[in-house]
């Protein structure tokens, strides 16, 4: 039976984190900076050549044939009055072949050479599941990330604990006591710090190599469901309906207030060069705010139910896609530079979170009622890569690890599950990351 659908405790497994770079290949001698062959040392077997004693005069007519009768033919015709043979320049009446035999004039293998690409697999289990009991099962909270330090919060109740990707190190944060709750967390852009929005309407930063809370800001009035940093600058979305902007470098809690909102805030993401903010709404509202407006700059009111998912593209400036929940089901696609809309895809269930792709252009979207999947589509045809299935209950929560190959989803269920889902990048060096099973809440780990 496969452990995966059964985790155990970490008091009866142990994790190990093990990379594929430690086996070094042998340094290989080099005897020269680059080769020159020679025609009479040359393996003329290749070329279906009796293997017999030929002078070097002899050898170099008949490689000249032959690569003459591989180049124009060998002059002698077939029933249909063609040229036969495998010639590269060919007559257009020729032409009407598979183009991969232009490829292959010396008869190699069709397979090797035919171009085509093979779809990429992507594994439909998880390759770790955590066990996080006390997990809330609660659409508007944001519980959730992974920091670019390859460490990821959870939010547990009244705390935070983080996972070291790197160690499998498990400690806590924080503990809020029992008259405060986490409402939403969020990673700044160093991985160093963590914020954490509560139930009682305050922001904390805490200093996660330390476990020291370094401030804390109010100015709300009730529960922070949203958080998204840019820089110095942290965004705070709440159930009084209103954004805070907040510069953790100025001794004031927030620098300015964003209105808008008719209902409470549930999504916030910055774009990634840090010049717009998009919020979304339980008022089914989806607004984009600039670095200097206290009113939405844009509004887009297409969606007909609660806008948590929120994902700016990496790769196209403006490209802004956002999903809807149950009674919508949808999501949506805008540029923001030309405030146009520019598709709608229906999802048939409820969209609780949307991350791109930093590799390909590529995006995951996870779902709630009724068929709690996740799906990874590939932009802008939104042909489905693969659908994965294992949570029994809403998938609520996603994040995506900093080499931008894997993701992390947590349900209601109690469980967090880690999937590899995209490819590297070509610049990056990947690992075979063999992880076990671990638990992961409170009352497991001391």
């Amino acid at each position: 039976m496969d452990d995966r659908d059964h985790p155990t405790p970490l008091s009866t497994r142990t994790m190990q984190m093990i990379n594929s770079d430690h086996n070094i290949r042998p340094s290989r001698p080099i005897y020269s900076d680059r080769f020159i062959p020679s025609r009479t040392g040359s393996n003329f077997a290749l070329f279906h050549v009796p293997n017999s004693p030929a002078s070097a005069e002899e050898c170099s007519c008949t490689y000249s044939s032959l690569l003459r009768e591989a180049l124009l033919g060998s002059g002698k015709k077939d029933s249909s009055g063609l040229p036969a043979g495998r010639n590269i320049f060919r007559y257009k009446t020729e032409t009407k072949q598979p183009l991969h035999s232009l490829q292959q004039p010396f008869g190699f293998d069709d397979e090797l050479v035919h171009g085509v690409k093979a779809p990429r697999k992507i594994l439909g289990s998880p390759y770790q599941v955590f066990d996080v009991p006390g997990f809330e099962d609660d659409f508007y909270s944001n519980l959730v990330d992974w920091s670019t330090s390859n460490v990821l919060a959870v939010g547990l109740g009244s705390c935070v604990q983080l996972w070291n990707a790197y160690s499998s190190e498990v400690t806590e944060l924080c503990d809020l006591g029992i008259d405060d709750e986490i409402c939403s967390i969020a990673w700044d852009q160093r991985g160093t710090q963590l914020a954490v929005g509560t139930m009682k309407a305050k922001v904390q930063i805490w200093d996660a190599s330390n476990c020291r809370r370094v401030r804390t800001m109010e100015g709300h009035r009730s529960r922070v469901g949203a958080l998204a940093w840019s820089t110095s600058l942290l965004s705070s979305g709440s159930r009084d309906k209103s954004i805070l902007q907040r510069d953790i470098r100025a001794p004031d809690d927030f620098v300015s207030k964003l209105s808008g909102h008719k209902s409470q805030v549930c999504g916030l993401k910055w774009s990634y060069d840090n010049r717009e903010l998009a919020s979304g709404g339980d008022d089914n509202k989806l607004f984009v705010w600039n670095q200097n407006s206290t009113r939405p700059v844009l509004k887009y009111c297409e969606h007909t139910a609660a806008v948590k998912a929120i994902a700016w593209s990496p790769h196209q400036r403006g490209l802004l896609a956002s999903g809807g929940g149950t009674a919508d089901r949808c999501i949506r696609f805008w540029n923001t530079t030309t405030n146009t809309n520019l598709s709608c895809l229906n999802t048939g269930s409820q969209v609780c979170n949307l991350v791109w792709s930093k590799n390909v252009d590529e995006l995951v979207s996870t779902h709630g009622y009724f068929k709690n999947q996740i799906i990874v589509w590939r932009y802008p045809t939104m042909s489905k890569v693969a659908t994965l299935t294992g949570h029994t209950n809403r998938v609520l929560h996603l994040a995506i690890s900093p080499d931008g190959q894997k993701i992390v989803t947590g349900a209601g269920d109690e469980t967090l599950r880690f999937w590899n889902v995209f490819p590297s990048s070509k610049s990056q060096k990947t690992a075979d990351d063999k992880l076990g099973v671990l638990s992961f809440g409170r009352s497991t780990i001391r």
